[in-house]
């Protein structure tokens, strides 16, 4: 193994063809690592934000709410409450004498003025260590104010991202079932997916047009009532698994919701979205309205692929993002315009995802789990990737090397999800992969 790799880190990196058994996954990031992944109120914060019409208010240092105000790009068809990033502002005073003074009267100002429908609050890193009850607090004024005040226990130290999307899914729980209002027949709630670049938008006109009714999005466009009622859906249709599979499983557990995962990203993962849950509802209608659909959007936009990949045939990409099931569709994607993956990582797999992966990927894809730069920058200029497809915190490693970079984050302006996404996937690979200004580059 490249001496690049940290001893402790050596099982969560394989590569395909050559290493058997399975990754080892769902570790604490290693101590000195600078690992890409983010904290547990992160984590929090990037699952509930776009819930619009709800009031999201952190209890901690501003610090904390500055690191994710806006953290998603996601776009309300409404309220844009959640797009003012309120905070406690907990300052040396609130660490020795305690903080749930001021927690209380920023809740009940904000309620007054601002009136949502409900209010997650946050704990942050300082929180947990000083010990404010926030719970007793949220109690208190939710009986006061009459609407759901909803505590989000998710100190950053605590765990990773994925941790983080645990503890939204147990506040998200706690309002499921509070509200009962019929739905039809063919009901679903699309999980997981944040309506970045209004793709949630996107996707529900193709459900629309099957016939399929759209009970709650979770979170994206998300509202507050609309969640109360979820449990009234015939289906979850779960986007992103690590985000949003805790949530599925408990509304399986007590509501006996079923639910499955899909993907959104690609021609055929999006095809295959469609056909499942007409299959689910076992409708020859519903069947036979999704295949014109896919008919259509696929007749469309096949020939216009086909240019890029005659362009783009041989161009090699690396690929590290959030979930690893948005890993295998980009897999699926670039394979389609002629592009071959040849590095493949997460932030949130586990083991059957990286073996998924395995059997997806060519001959000897390094395959990597929690990564950090310096293993990333090593594997890009080993593996000479002309375009990195990552977030945020993946484009100075691009830059600096000197390839194109594609943004998958959620903070990104262009959506990606959908048969209309993958015309911009192509677009935007094409454009930033022959871009003549690599030659200038070393």
């Amino acid at each position: 193994m490249a001496n690049y790799i940290l001893t402790e880190r050596q099982k969560q990196v394989a590569r395909s063809g050559s290493d058997s058994g399975k990754m080892v996954c769902n570790k604490p990031s290693v101590a000195g690592s600078v690992s890409q992944r983010a904290c547990v109120f992160c984590g929090s914060r990037v699952v509930l934000y776009p819930i619009a019409d709800a009031l999201h208010i952190i209890h901690g240092p501003i610090g904390c709410a500055a690191y994710t105000w806006d953290i998603r790009g996601a776009m309300s068809s409404g309220p844009e409450l959640h797009r003012m990033s309120f905070s406690t502002d907990l300052s040396e005073k609130e660490v020795v004498f305690g903080g749930e003074p001021k927690l209380y009267q920023g809740l009940t100002e904000l309620i007054e003025k601002y009136n949502p429908k409900a209010a997650f609050v946050y704990s942050t890193c300082i929180v947990g260590i000083i010990g404010d009850d926030v719970e007793k607090i949220c109690k208190q004024v939710a009986q006061e104010k009459n609407i759901p005040v909803l505590p989000v226990q998710a100190p950053g130290f605590q765990g990773s991202k994925k941790d983080g999307y645990k503890v939204a899914c147990e506040a998200l729980f706690n309002l499921v079932g509070t509200l009962d209002l019929p739905v039809p027949k063919y009901s679903i709630n699309i999980l997981g997916d944040f309506n970045l670049a209004g793709e949630l938008w996107i996707l529900m006109d193709y459900y629309k047009r099957m016939g399929v009714h759209i009970n709650a999005t979770i979170t994206g466009d998300g509202r507050v009532d609309a969640i109360r009622n979820a449990q009234n859906a015939a289906l979850n249709v779960v986007q992103c698994s690590g985000s949003m599979a805790h949530l599925a499983r408990l509304m399986k557990e007590k509501y006996n919701v079923p639910f499955m995962h899909v993907s959104y990203f690609g021609i055929e993962d999006m095809s295959d979205a469609l056909y499942e849950v007409a299959k689910f509802f076992n409708s020859d209608e519903l069947m036979a309205k999704a295949r014109d659909i896919v008919r259509e959007e696929v007749g469309r936009l096949m020939p216009a692929l086909q240019w890029y990949r005659e362009r783009l045939e041989g161009k090699r990409a690396a690929v590290y993002v959030g979930g690893a099931f948005k890993a295998i569709s980009l897999i699926k994607a670039l394979r389609l315009i002629g592009v071959k993956t040849v590095i493949v990582g997460s932030q949130t797999g586990n083991a059957d995802d990286y073996e998924v992966i395995k059997k997806l990927s060519d001959e000897d894809t390094i395959i990597v789990d929690d990564s950090n730069p310096v293993e990333l920058s090593n594997f890009v200029k080993e593996k000479q990737a002309d375009v990195f497809i990552g977030g945020v915190k993946e484009r100075p490693i691009a830059h600096k090397i000197g390839i194109g970079f594609c943004d998958h984050n959620h903070e990104r302006k262009e959506a990606l999800a959908g048969y209309e996404g993958m015309m911009n996937f192509a677009k935007e690979i094409y454009a930033t992969t022959m871009s003549p200004i690599w030659k200038f580059t070393m």
